[in-house]
């Protein structure tokens, strides 16, 4: 056996840190042996035990313990993992498990684990008994390198992390490298922060060999075993490597500042921003990835100081981002990890101020002066107004009064070289060193796409100044990872052409080429064509003409003549001149089309060529055609690059616009870049003086405001830099003369549309302009005269936008906004730092306010609905208007109107991709203009294009509700393959096409899109009757209201259950949820039950029961270690479910507290309307319920701040059903569900106050073990004493034979309820009052007639129903002798008409009539006036009985009396029908006319649902009325029982807190 390898670092004087690999025989036995104890003490955590290291460390310490102190122990304690219990319940658990088990001063204390354990463990030590011994064992590679370290324990509280600790050195640090093998990818690229970190602020060597093996590290630890392990030996070396400098580098800076005094803090690098972020960010950010955001800002603030090159900036950034970590809170991973979490700066601020670095409220940052070196020997005070300006992306721009008279600019190095200097030394042989290269956006990801395609090696000297690309001679390998250009316009259309030279490697055959939204509408297709055209296979993605495009590996280039339309960019010929040496055959490039566009960098192109050894010739005999020889470039050493021409013209139009003088010392006559003539021949003419040398320009500006216009300029040579003269020409102030700029049509298509955005927003100052064919006429007014633009300028993510309009703001009477300024990157980062340090230009941040999503209700905002075609858009979206009071807008609907054509003719003639143009601009101009009270149902295909699905994702931030439509697939097939013939195919070659392979292909390009881009889901169940489809109807109303936050559920205050579904399918099983969830409050969807956890799946379930319950759904995915059957590690697929269950708007989710911390985070913060239950359940009955485990659980959710907790354990002894009591009695500041399981915890379930889990015998099993039914826990509460008997009765007289006592009985036999129900049969309402009210098991009463009225004098209160109705049918105690009137018969007929097809008649206009006069059609008009029916006919055989019940009403109540025959022919139609008229007798002649005449005239009269009627008698059970109505007039009926049974099981709820089986008590009542 080898000897180890172990590097020992002296720390405060003592080699006591000890790295290597594999080293743990070492570790036991230096501990053992070099301290001893006679207790070893050993904290860990679960995921470290899951690992396998704490038993292998155990078998160790106990051999080695046998051999050398066989009097000492070993004593082992495991906790939860997660900062969450980091706190003092946790350490206190500890503490007494080490004081119980008689650990004494001579203790030591092992912490291994991450840095969770090392601070809270190392805290211990510090404490236990004033102080006992600690050694570290880091198991991650940050703990490893940063928190083990030092001696700095802690824990945490509610109010901050790391508030709560000592300085407590270590005996040891064992860092023991193999841990890393177990160390999951994102953990391992998390503590990268820390490295990287550490190199930057201390060496600058080993920042150098990072920068290096960044590949190679990545490559390495994403490739990881069927066991999530990775083998580390190809990197061991550097691995150790890194950990040990950096272990060096804080052990040195520990040594000379222990106390952290001052050097110390230099190792906060990062960390005052990343702190900061990482408290608002946290869980869902890791440390390492805030700390490595704080690099990059806290460089860019160096930067911005003064103090930092923005070579180093750049470099940083890179680095840290070539290790996988984010750099910008917009970092794509780290976006969708966060999810709607804001950084408000205030906040950022506040957090800053309580950094421990900070002295008072004065605010200290790590500065850097280089890579590999600090600013000064500690942290620097720094303003808030500079921290703003470096956290915002928007920024205040103020006055130019203070500009220096004279100033030297060196902008960076020229774009357009740089980016061609890059591609022709990536295909040239050998090293080329690259200077003064632009550190930028553009070169950034072109630099990356050189590395990935393996054209050359990248390496940098001088300290990042320069760039070294070695060459591979044209030699090209295809990658499988897309290659993300961003909008890095030039990078792509170069490497479009780059791609085609490129070879297949080890079975990768394409290469694909990506962009931001905006770059996959920019326009390519040019030169896409002429690539085909000549042999490149290449495949649009997306959108026809633009990113992103696949390109087929192995074609090349064939050469000979190519064609190439370049018009439209110049780009396109660039990119074909560089690549053609490399075609098959020599090339001859002809440009076709008419004068191309700006030769001046078709001329760069060709002089650069030739420095790198290829000659291009132009032809004598065909305009604008060139000639290219096949051969190889040869890399020159060195090549320096200009200084960008087109970023110059901003400091010289400075000092144009201020006055003052200012030299650029490396541009002049000689250079390359067309836009040096800018100051010539643009400056000039305008009144500034100018001198160009052949490498320099100056340019001194008149005084201000005596600019003079330009009647015309062409600029076509220098179009980038017409953005600059227009601003300048805004304040050249001669009314007569405006400014007109041509030659520059190709600025209509670079990062946006900058002739339209210059127009725009010159407007905004007061300035106006105008559009020509090719380019803009300006109208300059007195600078004195510019107006402050409102909201401030919008810099369409374009950087010559940006820049160009600072220029402008500091000329306006008071500061102005310019958004976006972080685009400045692409060519200039440090143009803000250039004007606020060289111009000495006051900067703030600025930061509009951001809008907390706090889930209010939905109000007037408009809903925008997407799906497939045949998803039901146009149905569901008249359900929701009609619901809401919205209106409609169909987007195929105003596209015809807009286009004066249907969408199907459209594409027929002009195909999809111009379709989809015209499309998405009509739904940004409807989205613009219809942002309340509209529902806007768009076509299947909004989703497939990029600029409206950023419109849909905006609406989404914003708050607003995007609402996804699905029905199957098979039902979609089925619908658009034998129905819709009003929209086109969905491809030109549909004709010979499966209709089927067709929709499910676009269903398959269009799912991922749907899911992303909306908020909310719904699926629908198949309907095969009129009543299922009504059935549908109310199910998607109760949705819709709860979504809108029109509907919340409340909470339970009192007893409760819920009922635990178990099937694996429900479809079969409907029938049986009426039954199964009777007397329950809500009903719990087991997902992980389910066979399929498919989206289309576990939506129809969810469905299913919405249609056959009204009762809140709980939406629960339980995993393994939890009792539930869901994989515990497939972490990934538990967040889409808890995802799709907030889009399915369920009303509760129930939350395994066990999850990782940034899944329940997230959960919380997007739960909208849907409430969380915080769970934790303890199958193996270890936890008793005085453990620590639970109380971190409690903290937890409440920290949290879920709805609900909910914790179930297993009892062991019949006693813990007391401790869990105890428990209960100690933790009330949330709604607690607290429950064992087994036979010995039933009697927790029967005592259990809220939301108890139940089972029902019609379920196929139990959900968990000792489960009960609600009626068996309620017998047994009763056996208990927890429920007494109640004695209820009906009222009245006659009574003999009411079906209320069967109706009721059988509800209380079904759910075990120990009351019962009888006649008192009395015409005294005295005698009731005597006999019952003073009955103290008296529970209620039902009262008939002829008691309704005269019992109210005997009641304290009445309910608002009874008051409108003018009587009383159900009397309530409320305690103390006092009674309330209430009356249900109104909901006993809206519920019967509910349960019959009639939907909400809220904004639907719909009229309804009441037959009869008696005391039943008074509860019959509340009802219907209740339901929403806009006018109430009312009939009757005596009309003058009408007169009193309509007086009776308010007007609002909209009564209208019919007397005659002529005026119910004359009324409007009525589609609801309540007749109150005895039904024993003949009806009368002239009433029976009325109502026939109602009957014909409402048969045809609503599209919503089919007119009903309710006849309240309910005996006969199908009296002469519904015969009537059904058999003539085909009328919908409901029978009287249905009122009678209805109005009872509200009787039934208001008494006894319960709902009774509705079919059980339906066939009771109906007995006989």
């Amino acid at each position: 056996m080898s000897e180890l390898k172990i590097e020992k670092v002296e720390i405060l004087g003592k080699k006591s840190i000890h790295v290597g690999y594999d080293i743990h025989s070492h570790i036991v036995s230096e501990i053992i042996k070099t301290i001893p104890s006679s207790t070893y003490f050993l904290v860990t955590d679960k995921n470290i035990e899951k690992a396998g290291h704490l038993h292998a460390y155990v078998g160790r310490f106990n051999k080695v313990l046998e051999e050398e102190r066989p009097n000492s122990r070993l004593l082992t304690f495991v906790v939860s993992p997660g900062e969450s219990n980091k706190n003092r319940s946790t350490k206190a658990s500890i503490e007494d498990f080490m004081l119980k088990n008689g650990c004494t001063r001579d203790t030591v204390v092992i912490a291994m684990g991450g840095g969770v354990i090392g601070d809270m463990i190392g805290f211990v030590a510090a404490t236990f008994m004033r102080g006992v011994k600690v050694v570290q064992i880091p198991t991650t590679l940050l703990s490893m390198v940063d928190s083990s370290i030092g001696g700095k324990t802690a824990i945490d509280t509610p109010l901050g992390k790391n508030f709560i600790g000592a300085f407590w050195q270590p005996e040891y640090v064992f860092i023991d490298v193999s841990f890393l093998e177990s160390l999951p990818e994102r953990e391992f690229i998390n503590g990268m922060a820390e490295v990287v970190k550490t190199a930057a602020i201390w060496n600058e060597i080993e920042f150098a060999r990072l920068e290096t093996y960044s590949k190679s590290f990545l490559k390495i630890i994403q490739n990881r075993n069927a066991d999530g392990t990775v083998d580390l030996t190809p990197l061991r070396d550097h691995i150790i490597k890194l950990v040990l400098e950096s272990v060096k580098v804080k052990a040195e800076v520990v040594s000379k500042d222990e106390r952290e005094g001052g050097l110390r803090n230099l190792l906060n690098f990062g960390h005052t921003i990343g702190h900061a972020y990482e408290a608002i960010l946290t869980p869902q950010a890791l440390h390492g990835e805030c700390v490595s955001i704080g690099a990059v800002k806290e460089a860019e603030l160096s930067r911005y100081l003064g103090i930092l090159s923005p070579v180093s900036v750049s470099r940083l950034s890179k680095c840290l981002a070539a290790y996988g970590l984010p750099i910008s809170l917009n970092d794509k991973i780290l976006q969708k990890r966060i999810k709607e979490k804001k950084c408000p700066i205030d906040v950022l601020l506040a957090k800053m101020a309580i950094d421990k670095k900070n002295e008072g409220s004065k605010k200290k940052v790590v500065l850097l002066e280089s890579i590999g070196k600090c600013y000064g020997t500690s942290a620097h005070f720094v303003s808030d107004d500079d921290l703003r300006v470096i956290l915002t992306d928007q920024t205040i721009v103020h006055s130019f009064d203070e500009a220096p008279d004279k100033n030297i600019i060196v902008p960076p190095g020229s774009k357009s070289i740089s980016n061609r200097a890059l591609i022709l030394a990536a295909l040239g042989k050998g090293p080329c060193k690259i200077k003064n290269l632009l550190h930028s956006d553009d070169t950034e990801h072109m630099l990356n796409a050189v590395s990935a395609l393996k054209g050359a090696s990248i390496s940098w000297e001088d300290g990042g100044d320069t760039v070294v690309v070695n060459g591979n001679g044209g030699n090209l390998l295809a990658c499988e990872k897309e290659l993300y250009l961003g909008n890095a316009g030039t990078a792509s259309r170069f490497l479009t052409t780059v791609a085609a030279l490129v070879s297949p490697n080890d079975g990768v055959k394409n290469i694909v080429l990506t962009g931001n939204a905006r770059m996959q509408e920019r326009p390519n297709g040019p030169l896409v064509d002429a690539l085909r055209a000549n042999g490149s296979e290449i495949e649009y993605l997306n959108k026809e003409g633009s990113l992103p495009v696949r390109v087929q590996s192995g074609k090349g280039l064939k050469g000979g003549r190519i064609e190439l339309a370049a018009t439209i960019s110049s780009q396109y010929v660039s990119s074909i001149l560089m690549c053609a040496p490399y075609a098959e055959e020599s090339v001859t490039l002809a440009l076709v089309g008419g004068k191309p566009i700006s030769q001046l960098y078709v001329d760069m192109t060709i002089k650069m060529m030739e420095t790198f050894g290829i000659s291009v010739t132009k032809s004598k005999t065909e305009e604008y055609t060139y000639h290219i020889p096949k051969g190889c470039y040869v890399n020159p050493p060195e090549y320096v690059i200009e200084s960008d021409a087109s970023s110059a013209t901003y400091p010289l139009a400075f000092a144009a616009l201020t006055g003052t003088e200012c030299t650029v010392p490396n541009i002049g006559a000689s250079s390359l870049q067309g836009d040096a003539r800018f100051a010539v021949e643009v400056l000039k003419p305008m009144g500034c003086t100018v001198i160009q040398t052949a490498t320099s320009t100056t340019v001194r500006g008149p005084p201000k405001g005596q600019l003079k216009p330009l009647d015309l300029i062409d600029m076509e040579p220098m179009t980038d830099a017409f953005l600059t003269a227009s601003v300048v020409a805004a304040v050249a102030n001669d009314p007569t003369h405006p400014t007109s700029i041509v030659g520059i049509a190709n600025q209509r298509v670079k990062e946006c549309n900058r002739i339209l955005a210059m127009v725009t927003e010159l407007a905004k100052f007061g300035v106006k302009a105008e559009e020509l064919p090719d380019g803009i006429k300006i109208f300059g007014i007195n600078y004195l005269d510019l107006k402050v633009p409102e909201g401030g300028v919008y810099s369409y993510d374009d950087h010559r936008v940006a820049m160009s309009f600072s220029l402008l703001a500091g000329l306006a009477p008071e500061p102005v906004i310019i958004q976006e300024r972080s685009c400045t990157g692409k060519t200039w980062p440090g143009w803000w730092d250039t004007l606020h340090s060289k111009f000495h230009v006051k900067l703030n941040g600025y930061e509009p306010a951001v809008k907390q999503l706090n889930f209010q209700a939905n109000g007037n905002r408009s809903i925008i609905v997407i799906g497939m075609r045949a998803a039901g858009k146009t149905t569901v979206s008249n359900w929701m208007a009609t619901l809401l009071g919205f209106k409609i807008i169909d987007l195929d609907v105003t596209f015809n109107e807009v286009v004066g054509q249907d969408v199907r003719s459209f594409v027929k003639e002009n195909g999809w991709d111009l379709f989809r143009e015209k499309e998405s601009e009509i739904f940004k101009n409807v989205f613009e203009n219809s942002s309340s009270s509209c529902i806007i149902s768009t076509g299947g295909g909004i989703v497939e294009n990029s600029c409206s699905r950023e419109l849909l994702k905006k609406y989404i931030v914003n708050g607003g509700i995007v609402l996804h439509l699905h029905r199957s697939i098979k039902e979609t097939v089925n619908f658009l393959s034998n129905v819709d013939v009003t929209r086109p195919a969905y491809s030109t070659s549909a004709e010979n096409r499966d209709i089927e392979d067709e929709i499910k292909e676009v269903w398959n390009r269009r799912e991922k899109y749907y899911h992303e881009y909306s908020n909310y889901f719904f699926y629908s169940p198949h309907c095969s009757t009129e009543e299922e489809f009504q059935i549908l109807r109310k199910s998607f109303e109760g949705y819709l209201l709860r979504i809108t936050g029109s509907t919340k559920v409340a909470v339970p205050s009192q007893r409760s259950f819920f009922v635990c579904l178990t099937y694996d399918d429900l479809t079969e099983h409907t029938h049986e949820i009426d039954a199964i969830t009777s007397g329950a409050d809500a009903v719990e969807l087991r997902v992980d039950l389910l066979k399929s956890y498919e989206t289309e799946f576990v939506a129809n379930q969810v469905g299913l029961i919405r249609c056959h319950s009204n009762l809140p759904i709980i939406f629960t995915v339980r995993t393994k270690e939890q009792g539930g059957l869901f994989p515990n590690d497939n972490i990934s697929e538990i967040e889409e479910l808890i995802q799709l269950a907030f889009k399915l708007g369920v009303s509760y989710l129930d939350l395994e507290l066990s999850l990782p911390e940034n899944i329940l985070d997230s959960a919380v913060a997007q739960r909208g309307f849907t409430k969380i239950i915080g769970s934790h359940h303890d199958f193996s009955g270890t936890l008793k319920w005085d453990d620590v485990e639970w109380e971190n659980k409690y903290q937890l959710a409440d920290k949290l701040n879920v709805e609900l907790v909910k914790f179930v354990g297993t009892a062991t002894e019949f006693q813990d059903n007391f401790e869990l009591e105890h428990f209960r009695s100690l933790h009330k500041s949330k709604p607690l569900i607290a429950i064992n399981m087994g036979e010995l915890g039933k009697l927790s379930r029967v005592v259990n106050p809220i939301l108890t889990p139940v089972t029902h015998e019609l379920l196929p099993s139990s959900s968990a073990p000792g489960q009960l039914s609600i009626k068996r826990i309620n017998e047994i509460f009763t056996e208990i004493g927890g429920l007494k008997a109640k004695r209820y009765y009906v009222v009245g007289k006659p009574i003999a034979h009411s079906r209320s006592p069967i109706l009721h009985n059988t509800g209380y036999k079904k759910l075990g309820l120990p009351h019962s129900f009888e006649l008192f049969e009395t015409d005294s309402a005295s005698l009731v009052a005597e006999k019952l009210f003073n009955d103290t098991s008296f529970g209620g009463c039902a009262v008939t007639i002829p008691l309704k009225i005269d019992i109210m004098k005997y009641l304290v209160e009445l309910s608002e129903s009874a008051k409108a109705i003018g009587a009383v049918n159900t009397v309530i105690p409320l305690g103390d002798g006092k009674f309330k009137g209430d009356n249900t018969d109104w909901l006993g007929i809206t519920n019967s008409l509910y349960r019959n097809g009639v939907p909400s008649l809220k904004n639907c206009k719909v009229n309804g009539l009441i037959i009869g006069g008696g005391g039943t059609s008074r509860a019959a008009i509340y009802a219907l006036h209740k339901m929403g029916c806009n006018k109430i006919y009312i009939v009757n055989r005596t009309p003058s009985k009408l007169i009193e019940i309509k007086s009776h009403f308010s007007p609002e109540f909209n009564l209208e009396i019919l007397e005659t025959i002529e005026q119910a022919q004359m009324c409007e139609h009525a589609s609801l029908i309540v007749s109150t008229v005895p039904a024993d007798k003949p009806i009368d002649d002239k009433l029976l006319i009325q109502v026939e005449t109602m009957l014909k005239k409402g048969k045809d009269s609503n599209k919503n649902f089919t007119p009903t009627l309710l006849d309240a008698a309910y005996k006969p059970r199908v009296t002469a009325m519904m015969k009537l109505a059904s058999e003539k007039y085909e009328w919908n009926v409901v029978p009287g029982c249905e009122m009678l049974i209805n109005q009872g099981i509200e009787q039934f709820e208001k008494w006894t807190g319960f709902v009774p089986p509705y079919k059980d008590v339906f066939d009771a009542v109906n007995s006989d």
